[in-house]
């Protein structure tokens, strides 16, 4: 059976599969931390966050060192999104 989260994943433009590799790598960011690593226009990243809120891999919190700012955050680690789709691709 197939994963849904990877189905969903696998369906992005991108650069929302960018910011998903920026978050991975990098942890929880603002939106202003994602334009810098990922060197993406800010309208694109806001573009792509709302893109993964949609499908539940990305979480918005508040950032309170800033409260002007959002964080976000992997719903669950990343390795949960892509192992179940290695496991289904070889049977």
């Amino acid at each position: 059976m197939d994963n849904p989260d990877q189905d969903s994943l696998d369906n992005l433009p991108p650069s929302a599969k960018l910011v998903f590799k920026v978050l991975e790598y990098s942890g929880p960011l603002t939106q202003k931390g994602i334009v810098e690593e990922s060197m993406l226009s800010a309208r694109t990243v806001r573009y792509a966050l709302e893109r993964l809120e949609e499908i539940e891999i990305v979480d918005e919190d508040v950032y309170f060192a800033d409260a002007r700012q959002n964080l976000y955050q992997l719903t669950k680690p990343a390795q949960e999104f892509t192992a179940d789709s290695e496991t289904c691709t070889a049977d």
